[in-house]
């Protein structure tokens, strides 16, 4: 309902629209005629509502209702009226990604982001206008991917990142009132089991368990994480990769932190080593400090003797086969259009300039640490994250008090403590027996 203001013989309009309210001035009219426009107003509103009007694209609500919901034309032709873009779901996830792009969140979590923004977009289409996303529309949503196979956890992240796209655009004046997802009904969702040895998981396996679950509750036993880094050390194909499974074993590090590692955050002296966090917090640069195993120790000791140079921790050294970064020539033609001829072939070729010492990328993060597995027993580990688990896991077999794993480990929730809690069972054991 509209509502009139009165300030010194100057009349305005409130009014709420899509959750938002807005206000125009009328000036010094008679009060028959704000009260007209007053009612004028109403009437368009409950039209709106009534899905009988509707607001052009590119029209704001205020100059659609100044103007009696017919849009203005310029004065000297027939150029209709150039108001603000409407705001369509991809413009929001456009303006979104390219804010959060400037090293704000890490490079993992935007593209994760982004992928959920792209799911949000291929089913409500690019050019659905945010105004007219209500409850239901998302409710249909979450069904779509539910009917499509798609984990009730994933769903609840994806429309997390919607809602917190929605929450910064308000201040942009891109969106306006609460994402509306009150009410909104996700499909139950199974707890996550707890972390497991490889020989657990084989038994639960042959007893008719989900592979691909289980294995993503892999742990490796002190014993197993010695065999693994035996395992990889013959098996390296480059110095750094032994090195960075090491670090990743004796500290909890997660991929990115390993990426951001520098050579001055190993403080042998104290021995410790920093661990330079993003996930922490949003406002500031975090670090956390992880005492130096004396296996650890002497891994990076060695390493850094022949360290290749630069303030990266982990880098690569010379030449590396088949790297966009490291191979000695560049300029070969796709195989598609190259000539037949080797002398056509080598006519673009030439030698790359060396390139400056960098942290390794994500890619080859990824591409080595299945690389050295290959053909063995340990390519069920679903990443470098198994190594975090595993980490974490032994302190707590061995009992280690949960505030130094906390501390260690960084950004702990109490549901992950819970699937560790069991991996104490000497403690356990000792609570029990004590009470009966």
């Amino acid at each position: 309902m509209a509502t009139l203001q009165v300030r010194n013989d100057s009349y305005r309009i409130l009014f709420m629209h899509l959750g938002r309210r807005y206000t125009f001035t009328l000036g010094e009219v008679a009060q028959g005629e704000a009260e007209a426009k007053a009612a004028q107003v109403d009437y368009l509103l409950m039209r709106v509502k009534q899905r009988l009007l509707t607001v052009p694209d590119g029209i704001d609500i205020v100059t659609f209702i100044q103007f009696d919901g017919k849009p203005p034309q310029a004065a000297n032709d027939n150029t209709p009226f150039n108001p603000r873009q409407a705001v369509t779901v991809a413009l929001l996830k456009d303006r979104y990604l390219t804010t959060y792009g400037n090293g704000t969140i890490e490079a993992n979590s935007l593209d994760t982001c982004r992928l959920h923004l792209n799911h949000v977009c291929r089913f409500l289409g690019d050019a659905f206008p945010l105004p007219e996303l209500k409850l239901a529309k998302l409710q249909e949503y979450v069904n779509k991917r539910a009917k499509d196979g798609v984990a009730p956890a994933t769903i609840r992240k994806e429309v997390a990142s919607l809602r917190a796209a929605w929450n910064w655009g308000e201040p942009m004046d891109l969106t306006s009132g609460r994402f509306p997802n009150r009410g909104l009904r996700y499909p139950k969702a199974d707890e996550k089991p707890p972390f497991m040895t490889m020989a657990e998981i084989h038994r639960q396996i042959a007893g008719g368990g989900d592979p691909d679950m289980l294995w993503e509750c892999l742990y490796l036993t002190a014993p197993e994480l010695a065999e693994l880094l035996a395992f990889v050390k013959d098996m390296a194909q480059h110095p750094w990769i032994y090195v960075v499974y090491c670090f990743a074993a004796h500290t909890g590090a997660r991929r990115s932190e390993i990426i951001r590692a520098l050579v001055t955050d190993v403080a042998f002296a104290a021995g410790v080593v920093t661990i330079r966090e993003k996930k922490r917090s949003r406002d500031q640069r975090t670090t956390r400090r992880v005492p130096l195993t004396p296996f650890l120790r002497g891994v990076l000791q060695e390493w850094l003797k022949g360290h290749p140079g630069g303030p990266a921790l982990f880098c690569h050294a010379g030449v590396v086969t088949r790297s966009k970064k490291r191979s000695p020539t560049t300029g070969h033609q796709d195989e598609k259009v190259r000539p037949s001829s080797l002398k056509g072939r080598l006519a673009t070729v030439h030698v790359r300039e060396k390139p400056a010492q960098g942290a390794l990328t994500r890619n080859e993060m990824r591409d080595h640490f299945g690389r050295v597995l290959a053909a063995s027993k340990w390519t069920v580990m679903k990443g470098w994250h198994v190594l975090r688990h595993s980490f974490c896991s032994i302190l707590a077999a061995k009992g280690i008090d949960q505030r130094f794993i906390d501390e260690w480990m960084g950004h702990q929730t109490e549901q992950q403590r819970r699937r560790y809690r069991h991996l104490a069972p000497n403690a356990q054991q000792e609570a029990i027996a004590g009470a009966f």
